[in-house]
């Protein structure tokens, strides 16, 4: 099915504004937010706030449409880049390499962030949402207390790497395996997403939808400090580690929230399998699991798929977290 053209896919939307939140260390990271809507002047209801985390090599310019759709509903919306990605700078030796020394460094900057986030929207629930990596590391500072959402959406979160159903500890001892072999910050391929998937075959893993798809390519275009490639054999190596963490089931089981997990069987990056096992241990959890209709990147599917899926997140924020509710 082909996207219905949105005006905000290509552009910042008015509103939104660019600035930069600077870590503890002084890391510069890249920031945009929608203020709340005044539901005096509008009529729209004021929901709260959402803090969007997004993958591995993504851009916060990648899910404009969904955050300004958050927007519309009512919710204060912002989005960070992740250090050492995107417009956060890079930890590599070279400009296109995805490296981080350990996922630890993005927790930091995680519970620093949101301490001064959540401050500043404290007058009703704050939400956070995570896609891919960024939905990894949103479980893992939930349950390691680093942040204190009133609820938590995962959008085909990475906690298991796609391919055999191999124990975590045995994805993290292969890993270990390679970074042995070279400096830890060389690219783990040559491009795309996965090994031999190339650009060409990029889009098959991420959306069926090529419109939505071009728009990555027309951001890396316009900004292109934006643009990134494989990751380094020790990303690999510290994703196996942090992976091993929240795979735990008394992990799991601290995590003591309403939690909505979109997943779909059909997606060759994160392990469908590992998340199901997930949901199925979180004390409070709900799954909306997609079929072959949707690859990996639920939010930037078909209007069909992407429909369903922001339904489903309404609804759960709806029932968890309605409108009125005090922070």
């Amino acid at each position: 099915m082909k996207a219905r053209i949105s005006d905000t896919r290509r552009s910042i939307p008015t509103g939104a504004t660019e600035s930069v939140w600077h870590a503890a260390d002084g890391h510069p990271i890249r920031r945009i937010d929608w203020p709340g809507i005044n539901a005096a002047e509008t009529g729209a209801r004021d929901r709260g706030a959402i803090l969007f985390l997004g993958g591995r090599g993504d851009h916060y310019e990648k899910y404009l449409e969904t955050l300004d759709h958050w927007h519309r509903q009512g919710w204060a919306v912002t989005s960070i880049d992740w250090r050492g990605q995107a417009g956060s700078g890079r930890l590599g030796s070279d400009s296109m390499t995805g490296h981080v020394a350990d996922f630890s460094h993005w927790i930091s900057d995680l519970r620093d962030f949101w301490a001064d986030w959540s401050a500043r929207h404290d007058s009703g629930p704050r939400v956070l949402v995570g896609h891919s990596m960024g939905g990894h590391l949103s479980l893992r500072a939930v349950g390691e207390g680093a942040v204190s959402p009133d609820a938590l959406v995962l959008v085909a979160p990475m906690l298991g790497f796609a391919g055999p159903p191999l124990p975590p500890a045995m994805w993290h001892a292969a890993t270990i395996a390679m970074t042995a072999l070279g400096p830890r910050h060389r690219p783990a391929w040559k491009a795309g997403e996965k090994p031999a998937s190339g650009i060409d075959a990029r889009q098959s893993l991420l959306t069926h939808d090529k419109s939505r798809y071009d728009d990555e390519h027309f951001w890396r275009q316009a900004r292109p400090e934006l643009q990134m490639g494989a990751p380094s054999w020790g990303w690999l190596e510290r994703a196996a580690e942090s992976m091993r963490r929240t795979a735990r089931a008394d992990f799991l089981k601290q995590v003591n929230l309403p939690v909505l997990v979109l997943s779909t069987s059909a997606d060759r990056l994160v392990s469908a399998r590992a998340i199901r096992r997930a949901v199925n241990l979180l004390p409070d959890a709900e799954h909306i699991e997609f079929g072959p209709e949707s690859a990996h990147e639920i939010l930037r599917e078909s209007d069909d798929v992407r429909d369903r899926a922001l339904q489903g997140i309404a609804d759960f924020l709806d029932r968890h977290v309605p409108a009125g509710a005090a922070a």
